[in-house]
C-alpha cells in the first residue's frame, strides 16, 4: 500500500476538512485521533473511497508515512500540543517534521521549535485562517518555524491554500520559530478591529438613524461593491437579511454579549510589550469585555443618564459619513497592525515580507478584502515605510474620508452613542500627525515625583530639576 504524504492528528471539523482538502489535491493522508472511534467513523464515512489511511495508534501513524515524516497537529492550543509532541517524538526519526496548525500563542511556538530541534526533528507552527469553509475549500496558511522544514511542506500547503489573482497561493514561508503564529495573531487582532468597526456602523444606523434591518441590508450590500468590499461586510449584509420562520429578524434575537478566544488579547499584550500603540484593536477587545457585563449594564442603564439620541439631518449624507468613518478607521487598524509586525520583526529577528503577508491575507482569511491589494502595493513601492498612513494611496483615502469621520465621531459623542473603535482610530490619527504632544508635561511630572529626568529641546543630555526649590 502506498504510504501517506502527510499525517494529521485531530479529527474535529477543521482537521477533517483539511484532510479532505489535501486528498482532493492528490495527496494521500494518514489520520489519527485520540478517540479512535472518530478515525473509524471518518474513514467509513466522509473519507470512504478516498486516499485516506486510518491509524489506530501513533506507531501505526508513523509507520504509514513517507520519510521525512510530516505530522500535522490540529488539536486544542495549549498543553495538548506539548503532550502530543512528547508522545510523538519516540516514533519519529531525525529530520521528521512536526506541524502545529492550531491557534497557538507565538511564545509557545518559539519554545517548541527549540525543543523539537534539540531532538533532531524539525518544527512548523502555522496559522490557518478561514474557518471550517476555508479549511475545506482553501484557507490562508502562514507557516513559520524551522526553515529546513519548509521545502518538504510547501507543496502540500500551497496546493491546499486559497488562490488569488493569477493563481497565487495564500501561503508562503513567514519566518523562523514563532513568526507564523505571530502573523496569524496580528491577523486575528485586526479581525477584532474590523468586526468592532462594522458593529459600530450598524449600531449608529440602528440606534441613531432608526433604520430597519432591510434598510441596513441594502446599505451593506452597496458597501460591499465599493472600497469596503470584504468578507466581513458581505456576511454582515447576509446576517441583516436573515429571518426566522415567523419573518422576524434573527439578529434582533441574539444576546448582545460577545465571546472571544484570546487572540485579540494576545495582540494587545504584544503591542504593550513592543511599545506600539495598538489602540483600535485594544478598544475592540475591551468592547467585547464590556459587552459581557450584560447584567451590570442593564442595571446601570436604569441609574446613569446621558443625552437622548436624536437625528435631525440628512440620513443619506450621514450614512455616507459612516461609510467614510468605517473606511478611514479600517486603514488605521491595518496601519497599527503592521507597525506591530515591524516592531516584532526587530525584536525576534524575523525577516517578514510585509507585502506578501497582505497577499496571503487576500484569500481564505476572515479579513480578506480588495483593500489588501493596496497594502501589497504600498510595500512594493516602499518596503521600509514606517506607517501605512504615510503611503500616498492611504493618505489620499484618509484626506477624502476625514471630514465624514470627524462628523460621525463628534455626533456619536454628543448623542451618547458608544463608538470606542471609531474614536480610538481618530485619536491615534490625530496623535500620529501631531509634531508636538503634551508628553513634555508628563515627563516633568515624572521628574517631579520620581526624579526620572528628562531631555530638553535646547541642549543635549538628560536633566533633573529640583521642582520644590
Amino acid at each position: 500500500m502506498k504510504k501517506a504524504d502527510i499525517g494529521l492528528i485531530g479529527l474535529a471539523v477543521m482537521g477533517e476538512n483539511l484532510v479532505i482538502n489535501m486528498e482532493s489535491k492528490g495527496f494521500t493522508v494518514a489520520v489519527y485521533n485520540r478517540t479512535t472511534s472518530k478515525v473509524t467513523d471518518f474513514v467509513n464515512g466522509r473519507a470512504k473511497g478516498k486516499k485516506i489511511i486510518g491509524a489506530m495508534s501513533l506507531q501505526e501513524l508513523a509507520d504509514s508515512l513517507e520519510k521525512p515524516r510530516k505530522v500535522m497537529l490540529m488539536v486544542k492550543a495549549g498543553q495538548a500540543v506539548d503532550d502530543f509532541i512528547d508522545l510523538l517524538i519516540p516514533f519519529l526519526e531525525q529530520g521528521d517534521i512536526l506541524i502545529d496548525g492550531g491557534n497557538s500563542h507565538f511564545p509557545d511556538t518559539i519554545r517548541r521549535t527549540a525543543y523539537v530541534e534539540s531532538k533532531g526533528l524539525l518544527y512548523i507552527g502555522t496559522g490557518v485562517s478561514g474557518g471550517e469553509e476555508g479549511a475545506l475549500l482553501g484557507p490562508s496558511i502562514m507557516p513559520g518555524g524551522s526553515p529546513a522544514a519548509w521545502p518538504f511542506v510547501k507543496p502540500v500547503f500551497q496546493a491546499i491554500a486559497a488562490k488569488v489573482e493569477g493563481g497565487a497561493p495564500c501561503c508562503d514561508w513567514v519566518g523562523s520559530n514563532g513568526a507564523g503564529h505571530f502573523v496569524k495573531m496580528v491577523h486575528n487582532g485586526i479581525e477584532y478591529g474590523d468586526m468592532q468597526l462594522i458593529c459600530e456602523a450598524y449600531f449608529l444606523m440602528r440606534e441613531f438613524l432608526g433604520m430597519t434591518a432591510d434598510e441596513m441590508h441594502e446599505v451593506f450590500k452597496e458597501w460591499n461593491e465599493g472600497v469596503l468590499d470584504s468578507y466581513l461586510i458581505e456576511i454582515t449584509r447576509d446576517i441583516l437579511g436573515f429571518r426566522e420562520e415567523d419573518g422576524t429578524v434573527t439578529l434582533d434575537r441574539i444576546l448582545d454579549t460577545a465571546g472571544q478566544k484570546g487572540t485579540g488579547k494576545w495582540t494587545s499584550v504584544a503591542s504593550l510589550d513592543e511599545g506600539v500603540p495598538l489602540t483600535l484593536i485594544s478598544e475592540a477587545v475591551y468592547a467585547r469585555c464590556l459587552s459581557a457585563m450584560k447584567d451590570e449594564r442593564v442595571a446601570a442603564s436604569k441609574i446613569l443618564s446621558g443625552p437622548v439620541p436624536k437625528f435631525l439631518g440628512d440620513r443619506k449624507v450621514f450614512i455616507e459619513d459612516i461609510k467614510n468613518a468605517l473606511f478611514a478607521s479600517k486603514i488605521v487598524s491595518y496601519a497599527q497592525g503592521y507597525t506591530l509586525l515591524k516592531a516584532a520583526a526587530q525584536t525576534y529577528e524575523w525577516s517578514l515580507k510585509y507585502g506578501e503577508i497582505a497577499l496571503m491575507w487576500r484569500g481564505g482569511f476572515i479579513i480578506r478584502s480588495t483593500f489588501l491589494s493596496n497594502i501589497k502595493e504600498a510595500f512594493d513601492k516602499d518596503p521600509d515605510i514606517d506607517n501605512l498612513l504615510l503611503d500616498p494611496f492611504f493618505k489620499d483615502c484618509i484626506d477624502k474620508a476625514q471630514a465624514g469621520w470627524r462628523r460621525v465621531t463628534a455626533t456619536a459623542v454628543m448623542n451618547g452613542i458608544p463608538i470606542p473603535a471609531f474614536a480610538a482610530a481618530l485619536s491615534y490619527f490625530d496623535g500620529y500627525r501631531s509634531a508636538r504632544l503634551p508628553a513634555n508635561l508628563l515627563q516633568a511630572q515624572r521628574d517631579y515625583f520620581g526624579a526620572h529626568t528628562y531631555r530638553r529641546l535646547d541642549k543635549e543630555g538628560t536633566f533633573h530639576t529640583e521642582w520644590l526649590a
